[in-house]
């Protein structure tokens, strides 16, 4: 029997008693967003849209965007690149599970420092695959001079954020390229592993978001 979503208690401002809401909107108001799944259109807007109004909403407090995803389509992996770099507040990513192809990028996209390794992730690179081509011959064309344009793209930008050598980057995902955690740190894919981020912070940054929206409630109710 499917468990579905599961609903957590949470007490909307204003009000005096709790009400029972799905896990996902109640963990949003934390600031702590989930990729996990293969990135396809609804997911990747959900996730954009979230990021744009969270930013919105309150500018100074960061965000967190935990990834368990096989990857998937290039264009909405960009997508949500681009959009944790332009918002105001800093996205910290965390890697968990798996996080191959596109969604190995947008690990790789977060905050600088504040890009985070689950201990048992695995991270996986490779070059882009097509996205548009359709069978026929003058799709073909297009699609081959669009992707190395893509695959440039890519590269640029893992080699920008890892610090290694374009060539290197681009002779690495020639094929699929597994990594741990460590391994991923080591590329520069990651900044920390698991529990070494608590060598640098005395606690697990999105824990302390809890305290915060409890704070954010107390306000509001009291309006």
């Amino acid at each position: 029997m499917p468990v579905g979503v599961p609903k957590v208690p949470f007490r909307i401002p204003g009000e005096e008693d709790a009400s029972w809401v799905d896990l996902y909107n109640r963990v949003y108001r934390g600031r702590s967003l989930f990729l996990g799944s293969a990135l396809e259109a609804e997911i990747s807007n959900n996730i954009i849209g979230l990021m744009i109004y969270l930013g919105i909403e309150d500018p100074t407090q960061e965000m967190y965007l935990f990834i368990n995803s096989p990857g998937g389509s290039v264009i909405y992996g960009v997508g949500i690149f681009d959009t944790i770099q332009l918002v105001k507040p800093q996205v910290t990513t965390i890697g968990m599970g798996i996080a191959a192809s596109m969604a190995a990028l947008i690990l790789l996209g977060g905050e600088m420092t504040k890009r985070i390794a689950f201990p048992h992730v695995r991270v996986m690179i490779h070059q882009p695959a097509s996205a548009y081509f359709n069978g026929k011959s003058e799709d073909c064309i297009f699609d081959s001079e669009e992707l190395l344009k893509i695959r440039h793209n890519v590269v640029e930008i893992f080699a920008r954020r890892t610090g290694k050598p374009y060539e290197v980057v681009s002779e690495d995902i020639e094929r699929d390229v597994f990594m741990s955690a460590t391994e991923a740190a080591a590329y520069g894919i990651v900044d920390f592993v698991g529990d070494d981020y608590l060598d640098h912070d005395e606690e697990l940054p999105w824990w302390s978001r809890w305290d915060y929206v409890d704070d954010y409630l107390d306000e509001d109710s009291r309006k």
